[in-house]
C-alpha cells in the first residue's frame, strides 16, 4: 500500500453496531467483498478510550477492501436498542465507499442483510458520482458510489476493487456552521464546497414533502474529501446510545492526523494499539461538536 495514501485527515475507517455479527460478516466478507483480516474480543483498553467500557470483550472483527487501502470496517456486536432509525439522529449518519458498476448492485445484494433504500440513481446538479444507499442489520447506512470525474475543488478515488475504501463520511448536525468552524479549528481542516439540494434520504427519513432543500458542506484537506456535514431540521434528536455502549448504527469514525498533540478533551489519554489499522501507533478518542465518537490515529 503506497505511503501517500496515509496523510492528515485520511479516513481510516468506520466502526458499525450490529446485533449479530456472524450475519453481519455474511454481508460485508460474502457480500460486500471486504477481505476479513482481524477477529477477536474488544480489548479493555480499546474500549475504554472509545469511552464505552461495556464493549470489552465484545465479539468484533475487522476488514479491508481487497484493494489494501489502509481503511477498515470494524463490526462490533451489541444490541441494538428498539426503535432506532437512521438518518434521524446527530451523529455519524453514513459511511461513503467508492465502488465499481453501482448499477450491478442491487442484483448481487439481493437476499442479504442490507436494504436498499436508494437504488442507483444520478444526482441533479452532483454530476462527479452514482450514489446507492443501503441500510444494514444494525441500522447503518451505506453509501456505494461510483465516482465518475473529480470535483472542482476535490479529487474522487476510482474504486480500485468491487467494493474500496470509505472516502467520506456524512456528519448529521443540529449546526452546521458550528460543526465546520469546530473541524477547521481543532484538526486543521478546509472548508470545501456548500451544496443546496433536494436531499432524498433526508426527506423520507423526516416525511418531509418532496422538494424540500437541505444544505451540506464539504470538510477536506487541500483536494482529499473528508467529511460531509449535513444540517438536520428540528425533527432531529440526539441518538440514544445505551450506557457505556457504542452509538447504534454508524457508531465512530477513525481519521489520521500528523499529531495528537492537539489540546482536544480527549476521553482517555492517548495510548498504542497493534493491529491491521493501528500498527503500534498512538490513538485517542473526543466527542466532536454533535456527540459524534471521533478517533484519532496519530501518523
Amino acid at each position: 500500500m503506497a505511503t501517500d495514501f496515509l496523510t492528515h485527515g485520511r479516513i481510516l475507517g468506520g466502526v458499525i453496531a450490529t446485533p449479530d455479527l456472524d450475519l453481519a460478516l455474511s454481508d460485508y466478507r460474502d457480500r460486500l467483498g471486504l477481505q476479513l483480516v482481524g477477529q477477536g474480543p474488544v480489548a479493555q483498553v480499546l474500549a475504554e478510550s472509545w469511552g464505552t467500557p461495556g464493549v470489552a470483550g465484545a465479539r468484533s472483527a475487522t476488514l479491508r477492501p481487497a484493494s489494501g487501502a489502509h481503511c477498515f470496517i470494524r463490526l462490533v456486536e451489541q444490541p441494538l436498542p428498539p426503535g432506532f432509525r437512521p438518518t434521524r439522529t446527530f451523529g455519524w449518519a453514513a459511511y461513503e465507499m467508492t465502488v465499481q458498476d453501482v448499477y450491478g448492485w442491487p442484483d448481487r445484494l439481493a437476499g442479504s442483510g442490507f436494504e436498499i433504500v436508494g437504488p442507483p440513481k444520478p444526482i441533479e446538479g452532483l454530476p462527479y458520482f452514482v450514489p446507492m444507499q443501503v441500510v444494514g442489520r444494525g441500522r447503518e447506512m451505506i453509501y456505494l458510489n461510483q465516482v465518475a470525474c473529480d470535483t472542482p475543488s476535490s479529487d474522487l478515488p476510482m474504486a480500485q476493487s468491487p467494493t474500496d475504501h470509505i472516502f467520506i463520511v456524512i456528519l448529521a448536525t443540529p449546526d452546521r456552521e458550528a460543526a465546520m468552524r469546530w473541524y477547521q479549528r481543532w484538526l486543521g481542516l478546509d472548508a470545501g464546497g456548500v451544496y443546496t439540494l433536494e436531499y432524498t434520504m433526508i426527506n423520507k427519513a423526516f416525511d418531509l414533502s418532496a422538494g424540500t432543500q437541505s444544505t451540506i458542506s464539504m470538510l477536506q484537506k487541500g483536494r482529499l474529501p473528508i467529511i460531509e456535514v449535513d444540517g438536520y431540521p428540528p425533527a432531529a434528536t440526539e441518538r440514544e446510545t445505551n450506557a457505556g455502549m457504542l452509538p447504534p448504527g454508524n457508531a465512530l469514525v477513525t481519521l489520521a492526523v500528523d499529531s495528537l498533540d492537539l489540546g482536544l478533551p480527549f476521553i482517555a489519554p492517548p495510548t498504542r494499539h497493534d493491529g491491521s489499522l493501528y500498527g503500534g501507533r498512538r490513538s485517542a478518542t473526543v466527542r466532536g461538536p454533535a456527540g459524534e465518537l471521533l478517533e484519532l490515529v496519530e501518523l
